[in-house]
């Protein structure tokens, strides 16, 4: 299937990949795609979201999911992890925004799978998905940004 993705999406996936070893996450999720989406201004401009928001809005998210477990994580810094060369593994959010980017591609006949296939998928995670909790934070209305995608 990667042999199918443009150049931008080829991109974005490594960007997602850095965004996960600099959280020190051991799996690639929804949420790391989004923000590898991000580091393309095409994508950003259409989401109208900054990587630096984004970035923001997730630490937001991280300390309030501590918080209700009753960790006060405020004025703590977040390490960044050093690279270990691997690739880190999808997780199954993730495997299912690969397969739903797939499902776009083929619907609209492409040969290409491209980066509104990856807005597009990730638009249709639900409510307790780290990329749609993301969303939401970010306040991205998401029936805005799929109208837009779909028309561009």
């Amino acid at each position: 299937m990667f042999e199918r993705f443009s150049d931008d999406t080829r991109k974005i996936l490594g960007f997602a990949m850095e965004e996960a070893r600099h959280s020190g996450d051991k799996r690639l999720g929804t949420d790391h795609l989004l923000l590898g989406a991000l580091h393309d201004p095409g994508p950003a401009g259409i989401l109208g979201v900054t990587l630096d928001q984004a970035r923001a809005a997730a630490a937001a998210l991280d300390r309030t999911a501590l918080a209700s477990i009753g960790i006060d994580a405020q004025g703590f810094e977040r390490v960044t992890m050093p690279s270990r060369g691997k690739k880190p593994p999808f997780s199954s959010g993730a495997r299912q925004v690969m397969e739903g980017m797939l499902r776009y591609a083929v619907d609209q006949k492409s040969r290409q799978i491209t980066t509104a296939n990856l807005l597009l998928s990730l638009l249709d995670r639900e409510e307790h998905d780290p990329a749609a909790a993301l969303l939401n934070e970010l306040g991205v209305d998401r029936a805005e940004v799929r109208r837009r995608v779909l028309s561009s």
